[in-house]
């Protein structure tokens, strides 16, 4: 079965809890080459600041998807291409693997499986808010990050495997050990990319390379450095 991200090299995701750099607009953003706009954040979310996101980013042709951090922030419109929900596999709080998705189906009417999908995050900086948020245990070899990915794809069928080293840049052997024990599912990989050579170089690693914090610090041409950073590493595969 072929997935929209098996195409991908690059993925934006915008925090509607923050702001653009002064003088950007969502054009600009979704003018930086990345091949699909997530939208989520750890803390602050709200249905109106994610629907802000939405409608702005909707007439430019860029594929929309919403990541939300809790059942109460989800919201439904058309201009959304689809749901991608983190199940953390390394959560110390069971909520964050499944409880938040019980809930979610518990209290939603009328479900649109059909564009709804899972990440397997791998949670790796302790330090990050979605670390405490999860309780996440962050102390992992390559050899545990590789068997979570294994247990991912193989026991629990997830098409994306996320590792995520959220405000930091992570360790590129834990990022290949992930993606030698894949066969099929994606590799999402984010954390810490902030200019062409850190995207080159995971991108050697992962199928996909997700930045974030880079576009409200930085802009949309230090987001665009990235994208010909990712797009470079894997034309040269």
């Amino acid at each position: 079965m072929t997935t929209p991200w098996d195409e991908w090299d690059h993925v934006l995701k915008v925090d509607p809890d923050k702001d653009l750099v002064a003088g950007e607009t969502f054009e600009d953003v979704c003018a930086t080459g990345t091949d699909a706009i997530e939208i989520g954040g750890t803390t602050g979310m709200t249905k109106g600041k994610m629907e802000t996101v939405v409608d702005a980013c909707a007439k430019y042709g860029v594929p929309l998807y919403q990541e939300p951090s809790n059942p109460a922030v989800v919201i439904d419109d058309d201009a959304l291409d689809g749901y991608l929900i983190p199940t953390v596999f390394n959560a110390g709080d069971s909520f964050w693997v499944t409880g938040a998705h019980k809930e979610w189906v518990r209290i939603e009417n009328g479900l649109d499986w059909s564009r709804t999908h899972t990440e397997a995050y791998i949670v790796l900086n302790p330090d990050s808010s979605v670390a405490e948020y999860t309780d996440a245990d962050c102390d992992q070899s390559p050899d545990d990050v590789a068997a979570y990915a294994a247990v991912a794809e193989k026991l629990f069928g997830q098409d994306i495997v996320y590792v995520e080293y959220s405000g930091t840049f992570g360790d590129p052997e834990i990022v290949d050990a992930a993606s030698d024990a894949l066969d099929e599912a994606t590799l999402f990989y984010g954390g810490g990319v902030g200019d062409y050579d850190t995207a080159h170089e995971m991108g050697q690693h992962a199928d996909v390379v997700v930045v974030g914090d880079l576009l409200h610090d930085e802009g949309c041409d230090a987001v665009r450095e990235t994208v010909e950073g990712v797009k470079d590493a894997h034309a040269d595969d």
